[in-house]
Parts: C-alpha cells; structure tokens; sequence
C-alpha cells in the first residue's frame, strides 16, 4: 500500500478518535507500519523452535511466563533483535506518515532534515549523515564480531 494512502488513512483515524496529534500519535503509526515487518521475521525463526524444550520449563515447575523469559526468549532472541534493527531502519526511513500523524510539538528526524534540505545543504545535515553512517557501522563491526567470537 502506498505510504501516501497509509498515512493519510491513519491521520483519519486518530482525528476520528479525537487524539491530539504527537509523539504518541507518530509512535503508533511506526509501530502499525513495521510490526509486520517485525511478525514475518520472528515468525520465520518460531517455526524452527521445539516446543519441547518450553514443555519441559513448565513440567519442571516455571510459569508460562517463565518459561517464555527462560527458555522462549533467549533463544528467539536473534530474530527478536534483527526485527528491532528491521523496525527501527524502516521507521527512520519514514517520513510520509510521520508528517501525516505528527502534530505542531513534535517532528521526527527524517522530517527535520528533510525541512532543512529543502532551504539548502549545511553542515549540520553532513554532521547527522556522518553520526547515523558511524553508528551503523558501528552496530555492523560489532555483530561481526559477536559471530565470530560464537564460533
């Protein structure tokens, strides 16, 4: 679906519910948007989990929701943290429906950028691109290493 149709579509319904437009509003239009994409990816690494072993937490006396923390969750934890990483990319790559869901206080970082590029470059827009390329880089090198030292 278009993010144009998206966006608009959810503006509709916050103005039909009578939210006030803001953060809260532009956190559940994100959260809306990539939590399928966040479902398909720990949904693809729960088909692979035997089921056995969260049995076995409950038959030796953990709650369900012990069993989950203890068992479930470290070992879904990858596909936990890749659909985060997922999630977080898209959302800060979204700046049609947050400018359709975001009111007069708040203003996400793409959409400030975006107002500032439009009056011309300067070097607070190569300073941010140069933090947010460090930090993926950053979070790369360190995955890379996190693999290797597990092998």
């Amino acid at each position: 679906m278009p993010e144009v149709i998206l966006g608009l579509s959810l503006l509709l319904l916050f103005v039909g519910l009578g939210l006030p437009r803001g953060f809260w509003t532009v956190t559940l239009s994100h959260a809306t948007v990539t939590m399928c994409y966040a479902t398909v990816v720990i949904q693809a690494r729960l088909q692979d989990f035997d089921l056995s072993l969260e049995e076995a937490a409950r038959d030796l006396g953990c709650t369900p929701v012990e069993a989950f923390c203890k068992v479930t969750l470290p070992n879904i934890a990858p596909a936990v943290a890749a659909a985060w990483m997922l999630a977080f990319t898209l959302s800060l790559d979204d700046l049609v429906i947050a400018s359709f869901t975001s009111g007069p206080g708040a203003t996400t970082l793409p959409m400030r950028l975006y107002s500032q590029v439009r009056l011309g470059v300067n070097p607070e827009i190569n300073a941010v691109s140069t933090i947010l390329v460090g930090v993926v880089a950053t979070g790369v090198i360190a995955a890379w290493l996190i693999q290797r030292r597990r092998r």
